[in-house]
């Protein structure tokens, strides 16, 4: 067993008031609120010397909150062999190009056949072991049936690092970009969409733009705009890169925009009726995607070890390829010759 990590935090002047959980979880990037609430309950955090165990406790300025991480258990989730594209691996950090169908995490439904599963038995003994369980240290994710570039810390340190990038994200190296296959063309070559979110008042999956949401930006820009066999714009190729990391972002984002993504069944449904407007090739590709046509195809991190700037590059999977192509053939044939 190793010995326990410990965290101390010093509520400052402004934090006054706030819940316990919510102050720590915005100075440890490295756990999550839900964690830190767990960890509270069990009997790991002191605040000013005694033993809490009130998630909700208000805290005082100058108050100094000490968190004890239990040493690392064998992990929960099993591992299981599921073949990887792995882009780049070294004892730090592995980076992987997640097809679609595959779910990051463990959850309720997805109790095995996850990503965390296949690095478990693809990592061995080298894992993270914070938050108490060894395993592999999931920093950001990927909805199921998005496909592209996740990165993923093998080592305590690199999971700091890294969770540190992500929670920090517009003001350091990290650069998330996507590409999506939108309905209909925005009137402008780039824009951004600020736009809080939160969780959506009725449909408990969704995402909704919300005056009392947590902010979210994203930035767009036109790849290439498609026309429809009536010579009228029909779709658009756009590159999204956030700037924020909310769930659902750029899904959520673009449909607030009136361009939701094509193939997705949360966001788009109002749009079903525009397949009629498209051509024999790409309904037939539209029909075989099977899941919204988002692919995360750039990813630029600053590697823990060295400080240096790593970045990473994936083509559009086969199925977005087919869909593009037959989008863009089309587009030609209805008189379009290029953007």
């Amino acid at each position: 067993m190793t010995d326990s990590v410990i965290e101390t935090v010093t509520i400052a002047n402004d934090e006054a008031g706030a819940r316990l959980d919510r102050v720590l979880a915005g100075h440890i990037a490295t756990l999550s609120r839900s964690h830190l609430k767990t960890l509270i309950l069990r009997g790991h955090v002191t605040l000013a010397g005694r033993t809490i165990r009130d998630p909700a406790a208000a805290v005082k300025p100058g108050e100094v909150v000490t968190v004890t991480l239990p040493p690392a258990e064998p992990p929960s989730p099993k591992g299981e062999t599921i073949p990887l594209n792995i882009v780049y691996e070294d004892d730090a950090i592995i980076v992987i190009d997640k097809p679609k169908g595959l779910v990051v995490h463990p959850a309720a439904g997805h109790a095995s056949g996850t990503l965390v599963n296949a690095l478990i038995a693809h990592c061995g003994a080298s894992l993270s072991g914070i938050g108490g369980v060894k395993r592999p240290g999931i920093v950001h994710r990927l909805d199921k049936d998005t496909t592209g570039l996740i990165v993923v810390a093998k080592n305590d340190t690199a999971h700091r690092a890294l969770s540190k990038q992500f929670a920090e994200k517009a003001s350091g190296p990290l650069k998330r970009s996507y590409m999506a296959l939108v309905w209909g063309a925005p009137d402008r070559p780039k824009g951004t969409v600020d736009a809080a979110l939160g969780r959506h008042a009725h449909a408990r999956d969704k995402q909704s733009v919300r005056k009392d949401g947590r902010r979210a930006v994203t930035h767009w820009q036109v790849l290439e705009r498609f026309l429809g066999p009536d010579g009228k714009p029909v779709a658009s190729l756009l590159a999204c890169t956030l700037e924020t990391g909310r769930t659902h972002q750029i899904r959520a984002h673009l449909a607030h925009f009136g361009h939701p993504i094509l193939g997705d069944a949360t966001y788009g449904t109002g749009f079903r009726t525009k397949s009629s407007r498209l051509g024999p090739a790409a309904r037939t590709a539209l029909e075989a995607l099977d899941r919204q046509a988002l692919h995360a195809y750039l990813l630029a991190i600053e590697y823990p070890e060295t400080g240096g700037v790593l970045e990473f590059h994936s083509e559009l999977p086969g199925d977005l390829r087919r869909l593009r192509d037959a989008l863009h053939t089309e587009s030609r044939e209805a008189g379009l010759t290029g953007t």
